[in-house]
Order: structure tokens, then C-alpha cells, then sequence
């Protein structure tokens, strides 16, 4: 697939079907970081096995990062528009991850369970925003070249 089969002369967004699948990426890896949550909750304060969770955290950032970098390669995109949402929509899910944060070390949670806790919202707190940017980029004329 080349940039000119993407490009469309009126400005008009690329078609869905030349998009990646970025919306079903993010929910998964979303998914998969709440299922971890879930499952690291059901056995708190007592010890907590974390093989699951790390899997599934681990699952949740390879489909974070593959849906980044395929992002990423797609030439013509409303990028101004990604990166504006995807700015604010992370300062704001920075913010929210930063109070559940809060919350787990108030609640004395700590060792490996922290660490996983801590890790999933960093997942929950990138893959919203991407998700969310993507979903109102992709609906937005492609950015124009400087030169064109």
C-alpha cells in the first residue's frame, strides 16, 4: 500500500479498511490490563501469585507498542489532531492513574503486587489516550504537507 493510495484529493480521511486495527489493540491490551487488576484485587492484602498478571500485563504492552509502531508507518493521518487529543487526554489519564496510585500505596500495598498494579496504569494511563486520538484522528483530513 502506497502514501498516494492513502492520500484522497479532497482531503478526505482514509478509508477504515486502510487504517490499522488500532481500536481493537487498545481495548485488548485495555482488557487484559483490567482482568490483571481484577485478578491481583481478588487476592489482596493476602499474598499474591503474579505469573498471571505479569502475562497479561506483558500481553497488554506488545499490543500497546505494535499498535504505536503500525501507527506509526501510516503516511497520511491527521497527526496535528492525534496529537492534540492524545496531549490532553493523557494529562488527564495521568492524573487519574496518579490517584489510583495513591490509592494502592495508602491501602499498604507493596512488593511484586505494587509493581504490577503500577505497571498496568501505566499501560491503562497510554493506551486511553492513543485510543481515544485514534478514534478522532482517523475521522479528520489528513494532515497537508508543508510543500504541497
Amino acid at each position: 500500500m502506497s502514501a498516494a493510495s492513502l492520500a484522497d484529493p479532497d482531503g478526505a480521511p482514509p478509508p477504515a479498511e486502510q487504517l490499522p486495527p488500532i481500536t481493537a489493540m487498545s481495548i485488548a491490551a485495555l482488557a487484559l490490563v483490567i482482568i490483571g487488576g481484577i485478578y491481583l484485587a481478588s487476592h489482596l492484602p493476602a499474598s499474591v501469585p503474579l505469573g498471571l498478571p505479569l502475562a497479561l500485563l506483558a500481553a497488554a504492552g506488545l499490543l500497546f507498542v505494535g499498535s504505536a509502531i503500525w501507527l506509526s508507518r501510516v503516511p497520511t493521518f491527521a497527526w496535528h489532531t492525534f496529537f492534540v487529543v492524545f496531549g490532553w487526554a493523557l494529562l488527564a489519564y495521568v492524573v487519574i492513574a496518579g490517584m489510583l496510585e495513591y490509592i494502592f500505596l495508602y491501602d499498604g500495598t507493596s512488593g511484586g503486587a505494587l509493581v504490577v498494579l503500577s505497571l498496568s496504569l501505566l499501560v491503562y494511563a497510554l493506551v486511553i489516550p492513543l485510543l481515544l486520538a485514534f478514534s478522532v484522528a482517523r475521522y479528520q483530513p489528513p494532515d497537508r504537507s508543508p510543500g504541497g
